[in-house]
């Protein structure tokens, strides 16, 4: 393969004056069918390059192919800002952002092996009783005769049909009707009866009734006897045949899917039967959803341990029961008074009596409400309902979202109590394969999924039928395994995966369809992947570069870098400073060229030095006895003052233990917020903290207005500040006059976001700036209010770097600003409209924002993988900005495993050793020297080469 691809003439798809964003009208040409990377410091334009032109005019062009009738419902694309591209393949983006956040999404559905494994269900399930359990088998006419004709000659037996089962009444018509059809005997409630006889029945009682249609004796040559005797009692019964064996047990049969004991009709069985997305299927109590979600006390009543007068209850609509004024107060004063306890009694000491009225109400009965409001005073006689139906009334009854959003904050999510979280009826579960029923099938692990389907034993009828459907299934599994997502299940939701495990799955998706002549663009595949993982997916990469496709990976990974084909270093700073590309070509041609810092750290000119000494904890916290998800029952000690890294393969428990139990329970406990922690027995030490903050990527806003001066608080002390001009106060302007959210100063035309948006219906929506402010958001008073002769809207228009020299003389501004610059933020402009950052970009800005405050030397910060979308350079800025939270005294916690943030660790948790349920315990504790000497930890194998490489490195200096 190699071979040939060196005698192949390179081909190339050519770039000519790209423009969009950053690009300074850049010309590159990248290599077609092979894996390429693009690589440079975070908001340098590699994803402009990436996504915005090549995706971007891919995905235009093949749309301009389609007729105008199909492209109507696609809408329009805008051609990218680039003068051409030549040799462009039909594009497939595989990025992070695509995730499907919908309940119903898994990743059975995604990857579309949960439609195999319904259509196998459906074609050699065997299905089963959902009451009693038997096994259901539709039988026809002549598989019964057959079935008798085996039972032995001369084994006497009677042919029963039954007519009724278990149904209360006297049945006199029916009994009548089989009298008048020519039948002589009846069997009920196993006693047999002549039916000239004057049967009475006790209506009150549940009877079973079976007419005795004929008595025969088994021998030869009396099928057609019994195959008509057999049509009538089907006929009768519909569908169902007794046939009682004297001196033996009876058997019965059926002619559809029901079971005979029961009378349990089971309708056909279909692959829409096994789908939770489809009424025939799905549990009618939660619509396949497997949870309903429900207000639960401990939200409603966090801390149990104060008084309903000291505020115990928080749920809203019931925040004012400790005010005597109030409504909500009479009531619970009508039933203290009623019932006989004290509302300054602690929540967590009234008896179980007393608990139950208050959360569950008084089933029914009375109290009487003394009550003085505006209109008067009155006496109300009130059948409490209790907290729990009172809420989820006001909850039903609300038309406000707002309201709404705020009510599901005191709800948690229970599974379904019909289906037990399995989301299907009770007769889809009740088929099996295997013995194992579809949910069965999807809650292993891709890893036992893989063994079981490799070992499952089936009749040769089930393999004939299922042979192909298996074949696509242990295909596409295995593609999971090789992607390494081997601990994760097919009934996980999409919507609690990383970005990382989303874009795996999607690529072991792509791998499966088999496509060729494609050009896959990829953003950080790599991301939430240890690095014993890191060649499953390199190999994963090169299988689909050689099936003849373009893979163009922007990527930060050194070891995908060093695999690659082809890099193209994209800088040399970020935003305004970047949009150039620095060098081209193999790893070892990049390493030569002094511009590209990417090359530097390649080559290992430049380098993140290990600290020379480890920090010491100021004290410890320890979790004791955690268990969610697959943690098993673990003690984990974190130490206080000092920078921890949590690390361990995909799936170890790293994010259950930090994110679910630590995070949650601090942040109930320290900053009073509403949230459940993961199963755990407790946390020791709490009290050395006063507070939690979690820095994560999520945006630091929603919409345009947002941007980083709102958000790090600089832009209220701006607006003081151009308040206090003499310009201002000549006019009587307060600070309100400078924002763009409120009537006053902003421009009215455009409601202060300086652009207007013009629907164009089956064209795209454009963008105008609006002609009036001229995208300056403010009215013209506003802006002839100058400081240093600048506007307002010149100020938001400032990047960090130029803000920076103008505020010189403006401490409170200037430290605020200098934050944002120490976390290599230059090149951002105040104003930027935050829905234009990326990830990593609005963590830098959290982080700046937590470093401008003053410190407590008590704070504990969780971050969860900080170095996504990081280059080389940006981490190392970041690596020095958590040494910076940690030598002040605060606590930094940090989930990784990027080795260069490991190495600075002060301390390692590292868990494992396996991901889903082979993971979940502490492999290795203790600082990286002491990690590098446990033989089972993979991650102090590979610090082990770190540190190695770096003390080489030193030595050579």
């Amino acid at each position: 393969m190699e071979e040939a691809k060196k005698m192949r003439p390179r081909e190339y798809i050519k770039i000519r004056g790209a423009n969009e964003h950053n690009l300074k009208n850049i010309n590159v040409d990248i290599p077609r069918n092979e894996l390429v990377v693009l690589t440079g410091m975070s908001g340098s334009g590699k994803s402009s390059l990436a996504f915005d032109t090549i995706y971007a005019e891919g995905q235009r062009r093949y749309m301009e192919s389609l007729s105008s009738y199909a492209r109507q419902f696609l809408g329009q694309m805008e051609k990218p800002n680039v003068e051409s591209i030549e040799g462009l393949s039909p594009a497939i983006s595989i990025d992070q952002k695509s995730t499907n956040r919908n309940p119903r999404s898994t990743v059975g559905t995604v990857t579309e092996i949960y439609d195999y494994f319904r259509l196998l269900y459906a074609r050699i399930g065997i299905p089963h009783c959902p009451k009693c359990g038997r096994e259901i088998s539709k039988q026809t006419v002549d598989q019964m005769v057959d079935q008798i004709m085996n039972m032995g000659e001369g084994t006497k037996i009677q042919l029963l049909a039954p007519v009724v089962r278990g149904r209360k009444g006297e049945h006199a018509k029916v009994l009548e009707r089989a009298k008048r059809s020519g039948y002589v005997r009846v069997r009920i409630d196993g006693s047999m009866y002549e039916l000239t006889e004057e049967i009475k029945l006790d209506k009150n009682i549940k009877h079973n009734i079976d007419i005795v249609v004929d008595r025969l004796v088994v021998k030869d040559g009396i099928q057609r006897r019994l195959t008509d005797s057999i049509e009538n009692v089907l006929e009768l019964a519909e569908g169902l045949l007794v046939v009682d064996v004297i001196g033996g047990e009876p058997v019965t049969f059926s002619q559809s899917f029901s079971c005979p004991d029961c009378g349990i009709s089971v309708s056909e069985v279909e692959p829409r039967s096994f789908s939770f997305n489809n009424p025939f299927g799905a549990c009618p109590v939660c619509f396949g959803l497997g949870y309903k979600m429900e207000f639960d006390e401990d939200l409603m009543i966090p801390d149990k341990r104060l008084s309903i007068n000291q505020g115990a209850i928080t749920v809203m609509g019931w925040q004012s029961c400790a005010d005597k004024g109030s409504f909500t107060n009479a009531i619970l004063q009508a039933l203290a008074k009623e019932y006989h306890f004290d509302l300054d009694t602690p929540f967590e000491e009234y008896p179980q009596k007393i608990h139950d009225i208050l959360i569950h109400g008084t089933n029914g009965k009375e109290v009487m409400v003394h009550y003085t409001g505006q209109r008067g005073s009155g006496v109300y006689p009130v059948a409490f309902e209790g907290l729990i139906k009172n809420v989820e009334r006001r909850y039903r009854e609300t038309a406000s979202e707002s309201s709404k959003q705020e009510y599901e904050t005191f709800m948690r999510i229970t599974p379904c109590k019909e289906c037990k979280g399995m989301r299907l009826k009770k007769e889809s579960l009740a088929v099996t394969v295997c013995d194992k029923n579809i949910y069965e099938i999807t809650s292993m692990s891709i890893r036992d999924l893989q063994k079981f389907l490799d070992t499952m034993t089936l009749t040769k009828q089930q393999q004939f039928i299922g042979e192909r459907v298996l074949k696509e299934i242990r295909a596409r599994v295995g593609f999971l395994v090789d992607v390494g997502l081997e601990y994760l299940s097919l009934a996980r939701a999409t919507a609690t995966l990383s970005g990382g495990e989303a874009q795996r799955i999607r690529l072991a998706t792509q791998i499966g369809s088999g496509l060729v002549g494609v050009c896959y663009i990829l953003d950080e595949p790599s991301i939430g992947l240890h690095q014993r993982d890191n060649d499953k997916l390199l190999n994963t990469l090169k299988n689909l570069r050689d099936l003849g496709n373009t893979l163009v990976v922007v990527e930060h990974d050194e070891d995908t870098m060093l695999a690659a084909d082809y890099i193209v270093d994209i800088g040399p700073g970020a935003g305004s400073h970047g949009g150039e590309v620095i060098a081209c070509g193999t790893a070892e041609e990049i390493m030569q060229i002094p511009e590209s810092i990417t090359g530097q750290y390649l080559s290992g000119k430049k380098r993140i030095p290990v600290p020379k000494t480890r920090r010491t904890p100021a004290g410890w916290i320890k979790v004791l006895g955690a268990q969610e998800n697959n943690l098993k029952n673990v003690d984990v000690e974190i130490p206080l003052g000092v920078m921890t890294c949590v690390t361990g393969v995909s799936g170890s428990g790293k994010s259950s233990l930090v994110n679910e139990i630590l995070y949650k329970h601090l942040a109930r406990e320290l900053n009073r917020a509403r949230c459940i922690p993961g199963k755990h027995k407790g946390i020791e030490g709490v009290e050395q903290l006063d507070k939690v903050i979690n820095i994560d990527q999520s945006p630091i806003g929603r919409t345009p207005r947002s941007n980083p001066a709102t958000y790090t608080g600089v832009f209220d002390l701006i607006r003081d500040l151009f308040a206090s001009t003499a310009d201002a106060k000549a006019k009587g302007y307060s600070k309100g006059r400078f924002s763009f959210n409120v009537k006053g100063g902003r421009c009215e035309a455009c409601g202060g976001d300086g652009i207007i948006k013009i629907e164009m219906h089956f064209l795209p929506d454009v963008y105008v700036p609006c002609e009036v402010c001229g995208g300056k958001r403010y009215n013209r008073e506003t802006l002839d209010v100058k400081y240093k002769g600048k506007s307002i809207f010149d100020v938001l228009d400032m990047t960090v770097e130029e803000a920076l020299p103008f505020f010189e003389n403006v401490p409170y501004i200037r430290r605020k600003i200098e934050t944002l610059y120490d976390v290599g933020l230059s090149y951002v402009k105040l104003g930027q409209p935050s829905t234009t950052l990326s990830g990593g970009e609005a963590q830098r800005i959290k982080l700046a924002t937590e470093l401008s405050r003053r410190s407590t030397g008590k704070t504990i910060y969780i971050l969860d993988e900080p170095t996504t979308g990081l280059h080389f350079e940006d981490v190392h800025k970041l690596v020095e900005i958590l040494h910076r939270l940690a030598d002040g005294g605060n606590t930094v916690v940090v989930i990784e495993h990027n080795l260069d943030v490991i190495k600075t660790a002060d301390y390692i948790i590292d868990m494992g050793p396996e991901g889903g349920d082979r993971g979940g315990t502490v492999i290795a504790k203790g600082t990286p020297e002491e990690i590098v000497k446990v033989k089972k930890s993979y991650t102090g194998y590979y610090v082990k080469k770190m540190l190695e490489k770096d003390k080489a490195l030193r030595l050579s200096e």
